[in-house]
């Protein structure tokens, strides 16, 4: 099963494309759990629905707005696709959000809802889950995160493929309680690829007490999080350089040996400064004919943002120092 999408209408801004596949290689899952969700700034939006994609209209959706988001949706009892399905009609229906703190508490009240729809006589363990890496689009200022679960946002260039994100594993939950440092981390996350969550919508989280899944989603914040990671925070405003594509996936495009290897390697695929779709076709591609070591079968989502030159009497958003 094979999606690729890129007519949307982000111009004079952005350039965006997305594509989702059950997956690459000769063994791949039963179905694809995961999801994609994309609003354009004429409030035309697309998803997934039966793994095929939903293309509608948002009735009132305002001019210079727009919603992108990757899901990825996991266990539970066997519903990992349809709650990514439940999330991502959720979000079409959710109104635009002008701060993080609108954003936070939309979302926040998405995952309550969603969770109780899906509770099985209120055992924790039945419910199933799902990641969601999301950026708003405002008509007047920088993009809005929004992030739980272990998809990623990465901002790659000609020479570096950054992550912009934080994992919610089990490592990242030892760094908060200071048992790993900054190497340790980077090698346990990025170096290495472990299927294990510490938190996602519905799911809900291992990060309030390690003992236990606590129901409500916990943002990791500066005020909770080591010094060498609050640049990542999980809810923030996230500048888009011009020059830069900046891309959202599930976590089948690193399930491998080496992850942080195969990631190195993304940069070579802006050589001539491809198009959002072309960059898509080309991390597929590089899956199919030249995959990494150890590459595990997995669903997988890319969706692909490319800042536009701007003319010079445009108004130019201010831009966030990289890291």
């Amino acid at each position: 099963m094979s999606v690729t999408l890129a007519d949307f209408r982000f111009a004079p801004l952005f350039d965006v494309a997305v594509a989702s596949r059950v997956g690459c290689g000769p063994t791949t899952r039963a179905e694809n759990q995961d999801n994609f969700v994309v609003i354009d700034f004429d409030g035309r939006a697309c998803r997934l629905q039966d793994q095929q994609p939903l293309c509608l209209a948002v009735d009132g959706w305002p001019a210079g707005y727009g919603r992108l988001a990757v899901l990825d949706g996991m266990g539970g009892h066997g519903h990992g696709r349809e709650a990514a399905e439940a999330l991502a009609a959720a979000l079409l229906a959710m109104p635009p959000c002008a701060t993080p703190d609108e954003l936070s508490e939309h979302l926040d009240a998405i995952h309550a809802s969603l969770q109780a729809r899906f509770a099985v006589q209120g055992v924790v363990t039945a419910r199933p889950g799902t990641t969601l890496t999301l950026l708003e689009l405002r008509a007047s200022g920088v993009p809005l995160l929004y992030h739980v679960g272990d998809s990623r946002l990465y901002e790659l260039d000609p020479l570096h493929a950054a992550p912009l994100t934080i994992d919610h594993v089990p490592a990242t939950v030892a760094a908060l309680a200071g048992r790993l440092d900054e190497a340790s981390w980077w090698r346990q996350v990025h170096g290495r690829h472990a299927p294990q969550i510490a938190q996602a919508v519905i799911l809900g989280n291992a990060f309030s007490d390690p003992a236990r899944l606590s129901d409500p989603l916990f943002a990791l914040t500066p005020d909770n999080l080591p010094c060498w990671l609050t640049r990542l925070a999980d809810r923030r405003a996230v500048s888009l350089r011009p020059g830069a594509a900046y891309l959202m996936a599930t976590d089948g495009f690193w399930s491998c040996t080496q992850p942080d290897g195969f990631v190195a390697s993304w940069p070579a695929l802006l050589h001539d400064e491809p198009n959002a779709l072309t960059l898509v076709e080309r991390l597929f591609g590089l899956l199919e004919n030249d995959p990494p070591a150890g590459m595990q079968p997995d669903n997988l989502t890319a969706l692909v943002v490319r800042p536009l030159a701007r003319h010079a009497d445009e108004t130019v958003l201010p831009v966030e120092t990289s890291s």
